[in-house]
């Protein structure tokens, strides 16, 4: 564990965040809430490096089995996802059409997302439950028309998502996917932020998700359609980017749609992504509960 990883978590009915440890959590609301409420107060501060480096030497003073992992920035005010981002995932498309001159772009709510070790929930509206896995920026300053040249500049962080949805509800309208890739818990973010250092962090990534263990999703960020850089000049182009803001960049080819016949996620499946230098996200479908409903 080479780069300090900031966590927020549930313990006793509270939200609090802390860093990840062999042997446990280091609770750092117990230390600095009354400076930073969240990681998304200490990124807007500008103040996750010196975090970081002041307490590196802290050892874990909560057990993760009493706690529950949330998505590390609790509540963003934007999460923006990336559609089609990878050249194999154009051609998936069988459409007969180039590769988009830009990006697709779509929102989804804080509340579509769990966090590490918890379940995604495949809702009772449809069966065709389905996995993508990403790499996530976290943005740590405002800006607006940010330039490719400083886009980096305004990344707090990196983390991942399993950016799972409905399939068929992806279609129910003409236009949009928004739908599809927002229901409750249906995804998940995490397990946990690494704060960026430069550029050699995120340039080559090797990006993977698994489900039972069988891999289905292998590449690298370099082969993105849309780097990182211009995704960040991109986005602000149309709105403010502000510190705690996500961007989800993108998934690589093999979602369980694209097999024939499709491998839709069931309950008890365990999708697993995984990235170089940031650690693997793990959770395990189940099936949506709804309160009255007959059994």
């Amino acid at each position: 564990m080479s780069e300090q990883q900031f966590v927020t978590f549930m313990h006793q009915g509270q939200v609090k965040y802390g860093l990840a440890k062999p042997d446990g959590l280091v609770d750092l609301s117990a230390r600095y809430e009354k400076r930073w409420l969240g990681l998304k107060e200490v990124i807007a501060d500008n103040a996750l490096p010196g975090l970081a480096d002041d307490t590196a030497s802290l050892e874990a003073d909560i057990d993760v089995a009493e706690t529950e992992f949330l998505p590390p920035i609790h509540f963003p005010e934007k999460i923006l996802c990336v559609g089609v981002n990878y050249p194999a995932r154009n051609e998936e498309y069988k459409d007969g059409q180039e590769a988009p001159p830009y990006p697709s772009l779509f929102p989804r709510f804080a509340r579509s997302f769990v966090g590490h070790n918890q379940p995604i929930i495949r809702a009772q509206a449809s069966t065709q439950f389905d996995y993508e896995g990403e790499v996530v920026l976290v943005i740590g300053k405002a800006g607006r028309h940010i330039s490719t040249e400083s886009a980096l500049d305004h990344i707090a962080g990196i983390t991942l998502c399993n950016e799972a949805c409905l399939r068929d509800w992806l279609r129910h309208a003409k236009f949009n996917v928004t739908q599809g890739k927002n229901f409750d818990a249906s995804g998940s973010i995490g397990p946990w932020l690494v704060p960026y250092r430069d550029e050699s962090q995120i340039a080559d990534i090797r990006l993977t998700t698994t489900v039972n263990g069988e891999l289905r999703q292998d590449d690298r960020t370099s082969r993105m359609m849309f780097n990182f850089r211009y995704l960040i000049n991109y986005i602000s182009t149309f709105t403010t980017l502000m510190p705690g803001d996500v961007i989800v960049t993108g998934t690589p080819t093999g979602a369980g749609a694209r097999f024939d016949p499709p491998k839709w996620l069931v309950p008890g499946d365990v999708v697993e992504v995984t990235a170089e230098g940031i650690g693997t996200l793990r959770n395990e479908v189940a099936d949506e509960v709804i309160s009255g409903a007959p059994s």
